[in-house]
């Protein structure tokens, strides 16, 4: 009986032994399992971060929302415009917002909105024959400011206004702006996209779009159409375009005019004050 009950008992922990190592090998089969999936996480959030270095990467040297793609070729139209604001404003000093010399009698302060169809009005009309005739001559001196009046979104209008500040980084505000104007389309309708203001940077004869494009993070552009704004306001205006007129160096006023399209009460203004 002592070895049947011995052969009983050996197969008994035979049975134990091999259920113990079943119960290991499946355990570390589990934990194989589990550092398999722990280095897929680590490999796959280090993926991840490689990604991310790779897209900001390309943001910083040429891939991001604000590197300029291939200049598109302009088309006939555009190129009649660009034209038409060089032969305008080619040859005349410009410094910042400023167009014309410092040693100008006269002074007329623009303010303006970017998308105001009425100022686009005044660009393309009577403020032509102002440059030709005063401007040029080194009489008259005009300082563009920003108010926002026809721009429903600030942050548009911030983001157009800046574009033109920026140009008169490279004292080519003026060409920015009127090649803007000229190309105006129904305010608040969504025209003015990233596309639009890059499309008029590559019109600017001259400009250095890589240089623009970083000038208009500068955070000293937003803080000027505030302080245009506040003088705006100081001044008591509240549409555009709105003018201010003196002698240059002088107190400024107020000037009422009596049409956008003739000329006529902004030379006699000019005019008057030239000889005074």
């Amino acid at each position: 009986m002592s070895t049947v009950n011995d052969e009983q008992e050996l197969t008994r922990k035979q049975r134990r032994e091999q259920a113990r190592e079943q119960r290991k090998e499946a355990e570390r089969a589990a934990a194989a399992t589990e550092t398999r999936r722990r280095r897929l996480i680590q490999l796959g959030g280090a993926l991840g971060v490689v990604v991310v270095i790779i897209v900001v990467i390309l943001i910083a040297t040429g891939g991001g929302s604000k590197t300029p793609g291939p200049v598109k070729a302009h088309s006939s139209q555009e190129t009649k415009l660009v034209a038409e604001v060089n032969s305008l404003l080619g040859g005349i000093p410009e410094s910042g917002n400023a167009l014309g010399s410092t040693s100008a009698r006269v002074t007329l302060v623009y303010y303006g909105d970017l998308q105001c169809p009425f100022c686009g009005e005044f660009s393309r009309t009577a403020l032509t024959p102002l440059i030709q005739r005063f401007v040029r001559a080194g009489k008259l001196r005009i300082e563009y400011r920003n108010l926002e009046t026809a721009t429903h979104e600030p942050e548009v209008f911030r983001t157009q206004q800046i574009a033109a500040i920026a140009a008169g980084k490279q004292n080519l505000a003026w060409y920015y702006l009127e090649l803007f104007y000229r190309q105006q389309s129904q305010e608040n309708s969504g025209y003015v996209s990233e596309e639009f203001l890059r499309t008029l940077a590559t019109q600017v004869p001259g400009l250095n779009t890589t240089s623009w494009l970083a000038a208009r993070s500068n955070p000293e552009f937003a803080t000027q159409i505030t302080t245009d704004a506040q003088a705006a306001n100081n001044a008591g205006f509240t549409g555009t375009p709105s003018f201010q007129i003196g002698r240059t160096g002088g107190a400024l006023k107020k000037f009422e005019y009596e049409s956008l399209t003739d000329p006529a009460a902004f030379e006699k203004a000019i005019e008057s004050l030239a000889k005074a």
